[in-house]
């Protein structure tokens, strides 16, 4: 009788305690039978595994929701306007949208042309294919693009990484006609590739390439280009083929007593400082943002017509002298699929392709978040490389999204991808009628051009957010930029890729872990570095790894977490404390494990059991549980070694119940 009413006494006294914890919240008690199990998921076979790993990284949008449940007409019209986007939003377009991208279109065209003619010679081409590559491929771009906003043409970085490497095969002046020929082909096989990334859906390949790099990379860049353009700003005709600092500006001072033209200089530094301004204008007002945008064709026109009034072509002004006249002709037969230059030209053509490509979706996305829309990056991809493709075949040489033209096209109120079908039908006329009259244009002007529109390239405020938010981020940046100045330009975008990858490879070999404490009042658990009132538990150090456990960090991982241990068992014997008890991983952030993470877990656990402490897992995730169970370690540290939260962890390794601080 005794014992039975002594249990009724002890059921009432837990019944209580219940009661008191629930509407209590300074004290924390846990029970046994309350403790949630970490659920396992059903498990699947290979391939609905492998099934479910192919469509996560190569169809996350899901492509073909559109098309479920559709009769087979309407998904060939779907399917045709997957490919064809015009042919979706063209049914929706008005007189007032046409009227935006008339505007714009006009706009944008007024600035490609002289630009393209100035690129061209960037890439070592003759003036006219500049002005091809602004014809034919924004008409591709424009049936098959997703961007509303992008202007598609030559640009500046493009034109000079494409120039100095043929350059390096072929000499543009002595082999002319072979130099053409490799350039058309680098322009195929960089359509190819980005067509091919699209098709494939590898886009994220691109994304390898760090933003803190590419700022730097084009920041180097645009000064290399700046550089080169002394040449024409100060009229020197010898002048050095090498693109890094040093050489160019040893050529531009070994030049000054007999080589620079003052008939030049005044005409280039004149116009420069015109552009400048202009520029100027449209950033401090944006309502003249047709100002820098018709500054460049205005400066065109009035030196041809100074040059042309006091031929200062005789006083050793150089001139254009002459475009070609009529559309494209066709270059079909002038790819090299044969020979010694076919891999060269897929070479150059894969590295200008991808670097083209990274340029054409940064600014695509940009605009896109402007004005609220989605676009597709594999149709962009897709896109983008046929019309380099067809380019190719068209006498053009790779094209892509440029910012300047973008930002311009923005601002005049583009609504479609029309605009580029407005500008393409200006550059056709010009080709057809005007090409002529740029024949007395001084090449000063063209140099003055470039300078002002790279100059936009030189993003110091991205440079500065960088440094302040992570310095190995900054080190990209500035090696790419270094790199760039004073190497070459392969050079500071291979600088770039390598610390990209170097930046990737210190992230995944050496994770971030930390200790945590339990936050006064709560129950949760946090850094002890980031919540420094964040106490520790006697007798159990909590540890938290900050990665997925993989074959490249396990060994690094384990280490890590002795460790600690390490560290703490010396502080807790200097400070007289309980000793440890429990060490608890808390595997929240581990979003994957493979045969080496296991392996590393079990010598871990091996270690641990030497020393009397006890292993306990704190939220696997799914993944990670599964092949904890299918290893076999789950059974091997216990079931009932593995938590759904730390706090339950630690209440369960607690001799009594965690009392909270108030």
């Amino acid at each position: 009788m005794d014992s039975m009413s002594h249990s009724k006494n002890e059921e009432v006294e837990t019944k209580e305690m219940d009661i008191r914890s629930m509407s209590s919240s300074r004290r924390y008690v846990h029970s046994a039978r309350y403790l949630h199990k970490v659920g396992v998921p059903p498990k699947q076979n290979l391939f609905q595994e492998f099934k479910a790993t192919v469509r996560e990284t190569f169809f996350a949008d899901d492509p073909l929701r559109p098309f479920k449940d559709q009769p087979r007409s309407r998904k060939f019209v779907l399917a045709t306007q997957a490919i064809f986007p015009i042919l979706e939003w063209g049914r929706s377009y008005s007189w007032r949208k046409f009227r935006g991208d008339l505007i714009s279109g006009l706009t944008i065209a007024s600035l490609c042309i002289p630009q393209d003619i100035g690129y061209a010679k960037l890439a070592y081409l003759d003036p006219q294919y500049g002005l091809y590559s602004s014809f034919v491929p924004p008409l591709i771009y424009a049936f098959m693009g997703s961007s509303r906003d992008i202007a598609i043409g030559p640009v500046a970085v493009v034109s000079l990484l494409l120039g100095t490497m043929l350059s390096d095969e072929l000499d543009p002046v002595q082999n002319k006609p072979e130099y053409l020929r490799l350039a058309f082909t680098a322009t195929f096989f960089a359509g190819v590739t980005q067509a091919t990334l699209g098709f494939l859906r590898l886009g994220f390949l691109i994304e390898f390439l760090s933003h803190a790099a590419i700022v730097g990379f084009m920041g180097g860049a645009a000064v290399t280009i700046a550089l080169q353009q002394l040449k024409g700003l100060l009229g020197i005709k010898i002048f050095t083929k090498d693109t890094d600092i040093i050489s160019v500006m040893k050529s531009v001072w070994s030049n000054v007593e007999h080589g620079w033209n003052w008939q030049t200089i005044v005409i280039g530094v004149s116009f420069l400082s015109f552009l400048l301004f202009a520029k100027y204008i449209g950033k401090r007002n944006k309502k003249f943002f047709w100002v820098p945008a018709i500054a460049p064709l205005i400066s065109v026109v009035l030196s041809t017509f100074f040059v042309f009034i006091t031929h200062a072509e005789k006083q050793g002004v150089v001139i254009v002298k002459h475009i070609e006249k009529g559309i494209n002709p066709s270059s079909v037969n002038q790819i090299y699929f044969t020979g010694e230059y076919l891999v060269k030209g897929m070479r150059i053509g894969v590295i200008a392709g991808m670097i083209a490509l990274t340029e054409a979706a940064a600014i695509g996305r940009t605009f896109a978040a402007m004005k609220d829309y989605q676009i597709d990056g594999n149709k962009e991809m897709v896109a983008l490389g046929t019309m380099n493709i067809v380019g190719s075949m068209t006498s053009c040489y790779i094209a892509t999204g440029s910012f300047s033209r973008s930002a311009v096209n923005f601002m005049a109120g583009c609504e479609t991808a029309v605009s580029n079908i407005v500008m393409s039908c200006v550059v056709f006329l010009t080709l057809e009628f005007i090409t002529p009259l740029f024949k007395y244009t001084p090449n000063a002007i063209l140099a003055a051009i470039i300078i002002s529109a790279v100059a936009g390239l030189l993003d110091f405020e991205a440079a500065i957010l960088i440094w302040k938010i992570d310095k190995f981020d900054f080190l990209a940046c500035m090696g790419a930029f270094l790199g760039t100045v004073f190497s070459s330009v392969e050079i500071g975008l291979l600088i770039a890729v390598i610390i990209s990858f170097a930046k990737i490879l210190l992230q995944v070999t050496r994770p971030r872990t930390a200790i945590l404490g339990k936050l006064p009042g709560t129950t949760v658990y946090r850094n002890i570095q980031q919540y420094p009132e964040a106490t520790k538990v006697p007798g159990i150090l909590i540890v938290r790894v900050d990665s997925a456990i993989y074959f490249s960090n396990s060994s690094y991982v384990r280490e890590r977490i002795l460790r600690w241990l390490m560290d703490e068992e010396e502080q807790v014997k200097a400070e007289c404390q309980s000793t440890i008890q429990f060490l608890i991983i808390e595997m929240s952030p581990v979003t994957d494990i493979d045969t080496s993470g296991i392996h590393a877990l079990e010598e871990l656990h091996s270690s641990l059991q030497k020393k009397n402490i006890q292993l306990i897992l704190a939220n696997p995730g799914p993944v990670v549980i599964e092949k904890l169970h299918a290893s076999n370690f789950a059974n091997l540290i216990g079931d009932d070694k593995i938590f759904l939260t730390v706090a339950d962890a630690v209440s369960s390794c607690s001799p009594k119940p965690v009392q909270e601080q108030v």
